[in-house]
């Protein structure tokens, strides 16, 4: 079968495939030529990956500013080089005088807005290269702590030197990271030995599907019914109806001023997905005040519009 929609689907990603390797799944699966996911999960963790269907890439910005929700597991007492299980040991210490009440008094020191150091093995670029590539060659490169926000960290168990812990952070935020300074900071190191992605982007784990039941949907011709419409898919940004002559001018990405939309409905600085009389997503805009117009972001073209596809 071929899936033409463009749209959204939410996998339940397995461990042991790279987020790459989900995307060439889907295509195999469905026969999209265009695919793209909003958001890298490492290969050993599970869990919501977002995925973009033909025109819907053009969304994947959106879509990655996202904040998240994670359950994790700290591991104490056990370091890595990659700060996840897949790495090489570099350091073990005594966890077993680490108390429940010093891991939560941690938890609320990594909880606010943080200055995080990216991992030497992370998919972030040096010179055009990922850092794991040169990581993995000996020729790590540390890149300069980013600004990131923990909202909330939860104990939500314990098991020996497995603390287990759900978070809500910003885009950007390295759990593995975060658990590496939390076992430092605790006094015996440690490495997120496991994760798993509960909510990103306003999709939470409920509404994934696994590539088992994909295969089986596309197998009887059913796939397209897990398909999220684009529209609804920017759950977190403003809509406006448009009437039919906005609409064929913002088809063509023609300049849209105050005269052909007032702008009483645009967020201050924020984006503003613009619908056609049918609900279908036409454009993503944004209200230059100094200019006095608006500023396409991204423009649906006018063919899936017209085939109401968007």
């Amino acid at each position: 079968m071929r899936l033409e929609e463009s749209g959204i689907l939410v996998i339940d990603k397995p461990a042991g495939m790279s987020s790459a390797q989900v995307v060439a799944q889907i295509k195999k699966l469905t026969g999209v030529r265009k695919v793209g996911h909003a958001g890298t999960l490492d290969p050993f963790a599970t869990g919501v990956l977002v995925c973009c269907l033909n025109q819907a890439t053009r969304l994947a910005r959106f879509l990655l500013a996202g904040r998240k929700t994670y359950a994790g597991t700290l591991f104490l007492g056990v370091a890595t080089d990659t700060q996840d299980p897949t790495g090489a040991v570099v350091a073990q210490a005594d966890a077993t005088a680490v108390t429940r009440d010093a891991i939560i008094a941690v938890f609320e020191r990594f909880t606010g807005e943080l200055a995080q150091q990216p991992p030497i093995y992370s998919a972030l670029k040096h010179a055009g290269t990922p850092l794991y590539k040169l990581a993995r060659k000996g020729q790590p490169v540390q890149k300069p702590p980013r600004p990131v926000t923990v909202f909330s960290i939860r104990l939500t168990g314990s098991d020996g030197p497995r603390v287990h812990f759900e978070v809500d952070c910003s885009a950007g935020t390295y759990i593995r990271t975060l658990c590496a300074d939390m076992g430092r900071a605790l006094g015996c190191g440690g490495h997120l030995s496991d994760l798993r992605r509960l909510r990103s982007s306003g999709f939470a784990i409920d509404e994934a599907i696994s590539l088992t039941e994909l295969c089986a949907l596309a197998g009887a011709g059913n796939a397209a019914g897990q398909v999220i419409a684009m529209a609804p898919a920017l759950r977190g940004i403003p809509e406006q109806l448009v009437t039919e002559a906005q609409a064929e001018k913002i088809r063509f990405g023609r300049p849209l001023s105050a005269s052909d939309m007032p702008p009483q409905e645009a967020p201050p600085d924020g984006a503003l997905k613009l619908l056609s009389p049918g609900r279908s997503l036409l454009a993503v805009v944004q209200w230059r005040a100094s200019a006095r117009c608006w500023d396409y972001l991204c423009v649906m073209t006018p063919e899936a519009c017209r085939a109401g596809v968007c």
